[in-house]
């Protein structure tokens, strides 16, 4: 590089008496390993580094390029059977590097963010002329640490020195500059980009968790009017038995505020809160409804939607249960199968297409409302149906994957019969 130089237009290296004069051809390539990748989100007031842009990166990535040409023109000079010292090659490439590597993490450093941003109009207007006076200004300070060079002439005047370096170099120190430039502007347009796709995944995180809010202040007010009505209606016959229900619709809606806007609850928790509301609905129901709660002791922390099998409850009672004059059954059934947990939920009543008097109200609200909730939690690795297995039996059957609850499980509320 600045030690041996080949004499331009000779095609060949030439001996130059009385020292040893061979210059090799400038091995000097394109700066690698500047300008990696940063956060955009580092301004010029000076944010915080990234760890792997760092001043010990630049430098020690520097420091390995110049060792690492050092070492290629002293293998060079080897095999045309000439001798220098290694130790000088290291030295100047070396500090060639180290000085590049220093201004790239400087215009980094300061002016990372306006290089990624900058216009081509401006880059070509005030960085061409910039990149100019930067490889002029590397040369006479790289000159200024090496009087003595070029080893076959070294009493040469320090401007013509400088010169004679430009002469040689001042394109390679363009390539060096523009290259750092071009990885500095990829770098910001990877930046943005990720930027942008974390926003997007963060917008559509954002958005399911604001539909499933919506479901679960839709479900809450349908709930709140058809326990409230059944109480009613059960005042005007039996006192003691409304009375026993409004408690037990307290703690049920205390346990809707103690869980918050918590959209995934073990297994134990929801059949607690289903258990309350189906004992609520035996005092409705004077006790004529056979009820049953089956669930495999491996599922107790098994996360599942919140409040997923109340519309369902709902549902069975208000549009089958209501219509059995006699005895009545409701039984659910919890159970795993390889990954997934399935939910079965088994009613008497009049069957899936009966024939009675049109119902004002929607009554596949809740229905609807539990599939789309399994759809934005799940996806499709999910499934709901809803089928007639015997005369005037409904099952509805819910499949979700296996997840087990991390926390320990805690009783929400007690609730008496």
């Amino acid at each position: 590089m600045k030690i041996l130089r080949k004499k331009g237009g000779e095609g060949g290296y030439a001996i130059e008496p009385p020292a040893l004069a061979v210059r090799n051809d400038l091995i000097k390539r394109p700066q690698k390993g500047k300008g990696k990748v940063r956060d955009s989100e580092q301004n010029k007031r000076g944010s915080t580094l990234l760890s792997f842009m760092n001043p010990a990166v630049f430098l020690g990535t520097g420091a390995l390029l110049g060792a690492v040409f050092a070492l290629q023109e002293w293998v060079e000079v080897r095999q045309m059977s000439h001798h220098i010292n290694f130790t000088l090659l290291l030295a100047a490439w070396g500090v060639q590097y180290l000085l590049w590597a220093l201004i790239c993490w400087v215009l980094w450093r300061f002016f990372g963010t306006k290089l990624q941003r900058i216009s081509w109009f401006w880059a070509i207007v005030a960085l061409l002329p910039f990149s100019i006076l930067l490889s002029v200004a590397e040369e006479m300070v790289w000159v200024l640490c090496f009087p003595n060079l070029p080893l076959w002439m070294p009493h040469m005047e320090y401007w013509s020195r400088v010169l004679f370096q430009l002469r040689a170099e001042l394109a390679d120190g363009l390539v060096i500059f523009w290259c750092a430039f071009f990885l500095f502007r990829g770098a910001g347009y990877y930046q943005r980009f990720r930027e942008k796709e974390a926003a997007a995944s963060k917008l559509e995180v954002q958005l399911a968790n604001a539909r499933l809010n919506a479901m679960r202040a839709n479900l809450n007010p349908h709930f709140l009017f058809n326990t409230l009505n059944s109480i009613s209606s059960l005042m005007r016959s039996d006192v003691r038995a409304a009375d026993v229900m409004l408690e037990q619709f307290s703690s049920l809606l205390r346990i809707c505020l103690e869980r918050g806007e918590a959209q995934l609850i073990s297994l134990r928790d929801e059949m607690e809160f289903n258990e309350m509301y189906m004992a609520m609905q035996d005092k409705r129901f004077d006790g004529r409804i056979c009820q049953e709660i089956l669930v495999q002791p491996e599922l107790h922390d098994a996360l599942v939607p919140a409040m997923i099998l109340q519309p369902i409850l709902e549902n069975a009672y208000r549009h089958g249960l209501s219509y059995v004059s006699g005895t009545g059954l409701l039984k659910i059934e919890a159970r795993k199968e390889n990954a997934h947990v399935r939910l079965n939920v088994l009613n008497s009543g009049i069957g899936l297409n009966p024939e009675r008097p049109s119902d004002p109200d929607n009554h596949n609200l809740g229905l609807v409302n539990v599939q789309d909730r399994l759809r934005l939690h799940y996806g499709e690795n999910q499934s709901f149906s809803i089928s007639e297995v015997a005369p005037a039996r409904v099952l509805v059957s819910i499949t979700l994957p296996l997840q087990l609850c991390e926390n320990s499980p805690q009783l929400l509320a007690e609730y008496g019969a």
